[in-house]
């Protein structure tokens, strides 16, 4: 196996105590911080060059959110460490009880293209911060972002005890042939299942954030214009490539009259009369992506816009 020496050295390093201590920690965590900081407009670029992401929704999504979540936990990471004393009962009452937090060892991320960079760097920080070596598979498909993380990352991290791997399916597939402690996975149902069935060979636990269908209902009491931006907002950021976008919305009949008008205009406010010139407008991250949207706009009427072109990859 390819990658097999490569999380044996990882579990060396793990073996050793080396990120055990909170000073480590701190220290691997910070090294993130500038790793954001000192990469922004690569970030920024790579994101667009990916998905037209727009500037101030890339920034917000890709690194705020992020060192948001970095602060959170440098703030908070003593506390988090501390032993956790329990009540004792009449077994445990010559004993000391108490719960420790105890990191889990080699921890794999497989993170997803529609945020390429949030969505395998808040799992990191989290696996960091509990003490764990990581290894990272940003995904391939958005192709920029995985080579700005593949180069960069590691002149920040410890090389022994974070690596970054980058493939496609067939190495995603022997990755997974290896024995890991904890396996964080976002992405699709139908690849879930390939990890989750990977996992079970070795008993190791697993998180999979599988996205799925979002329903919104509106009640005939709603503010209008506001549901109205609301939806439009959380539908179209990131051309709609975000999984807990509203899918479809639920109302009387009453109030779908009073609604398609209202999106109208909230959509011509947010992205102008032709959203394809906007500058808040992203596109579809890929060709066979775009061809399975592309495709949903036939299995019903279209109500507004319905425009697309295929060599923007524009929806």
């Amino acid at each position: 196996n390819p990658y097999a020496g490569l999380v044996e050295h990882l579990r060396t390093s793990w073996l050793s105590g080396r990120t055990r201590p909170m000073e480590y920690r701190l220290a691997q965590l910070e090294a993130l911080g500038r790793f954001l900081d000192d990469k922004k407009e690569e970030i920024l670029e790579a994101t667009a060059a990916d998905m037209g992401k727009p500037c101030f929704e890339a920034f917000f999504s890709e690194i705020l959110l992020c060192k948001n979540e970095l602060h959170h936990t440098l703030n908070s990471l003593g506390q988090w460490m501390k032993d956790e004393h329990v009540d004792k009962n009449l077994v445990t009452r010559l004993d000391s009880a108490f719960i420790r937090k105890d990191p889990y060892g080699v921890v794999l991320i497989i993170g997803p293209w529609n945020y390429p960079i949030h969505l395998f760097l808040v799992p990191l920080i989290g696996a960091i911060a509990a003490g764990n070596c990581v290894v990272v598979k940003p995904s391939e498909i958005s192709k920029n972002t995985e080579r700005l993380v593949a180069e960069t990352l590691s002149c920040y991290l410890d090389n022994d005890c974070y690596a970054v791997v980058t493939g496609g399916v067939q190495e995603t597939t022997r990755l997974l042939e290896n024995k890991f402690d904890f396996i964080f996975f976002t992405g699709s149902p139908s690849v879930g299942r390939l990890v989750m069935t990977a996992a079970a060979k070795h008993l190791t636990p697993v998180t999979l954030e599988l996205g799925g269908k979002n329903p919104c209902y509106v009640s005939d009491s709603c503010d209008v214009q506001n549901v109205a931006r609301r939806v439009a907002w959380g539908r179209f950021f990131n051309a709609g490539q975000t999984c807990i976008a509203p899918d479809y919305i639920l109302c009387s009949l009453e109030m779908q009259e009073k609604l398609m008008p209202a999106l109208r205009e909230a959509i011509a406010e947010f992205y102008g009369p032709n959203p394809k010139e906007s500058p808040d407008f992203g596109r579809i991250v890929g060709d066979r992506q775009f061809r399975r949207v592309q495709a949903l706009l036939r299995s019903g009427r279209v109500a507004m816009g319905g425009q697309t072109d295929e060599g923007e990859r524009y929806i």
